[in-house]
């Protein structure tokens, strides 16, 4: 049988929350490890601000903590742009799965993410990059799936258009 922990981190309204260090890749930690500056779960951030430091975070290999940028991002919207940053949260998720080495998982998000993001064409908010990252996206579901994992780079996607593009 499976024994409830009582000691686990809660935040202030009580709800469950994991304090543990994680790695770059998201994974949790022991606690008391050296890991990485986390994304606070309370985080806010305006659409451009959410794809600059999203954009940052990906140019330095951190999909994880990208995905929990877009993510806060998608939680603030409302109206028509939430499914646009929903996938491109599920974009930056797939490419943690790949970093992680979960082929199958890495590939799905990729592609659900990427369908997701293409609805909105060359026009989508923001200056989003929605062809670009649905492109990128789908090339690298297609390389997980030929055994090429090891070649996907976060650095690869680019969430904004070209300035004149």
């Amino acid at each position: 049988m499976t024994q409830h922990r009582r000691d686990r981190d809660r935040r202030a309204d009580g709800r469950a929350q994991n304090q543990r260090p994680r790695d770059r890749y998201g994974r949790p930690l022991p606690y008391g490890a050296p890991g990485v500056p986390r994304v606070p779960d309370d985080a806010e951030f305006s659409p451009t601000e959410g794809l600059r430091e999203a954009q940052r975070l990906l140019d330095e290999g951190y999909a994880f903590h990208a995905h929990e940028v877009l993510e806060a991002v998608w939680k603030s919207v409302d109206g028509p742009q939430r499914e646009l940053w929903r996938g491109l949260a599920q974009v930056a998720v797939g490419v943690t799965h790949a970093q992680r080495g979960n082929t199958v998982g890495a590939a799905r998000l990729l592609r659900r993410g990427a369908d997701r993001v293409a609805e909105y064409g060359a026009e989508a908010p923001h200056g989003v990059d929605a062809v670009g990252v649905a492109a990128c996206a789908r090339a690298m579901a297609d390389r997980i799936e030929a055994g090429r994992a090891a070649e996907v780079d976060p650095a690869e996607l680019r969430l904004v258009r070209a300035a004149g593009g």
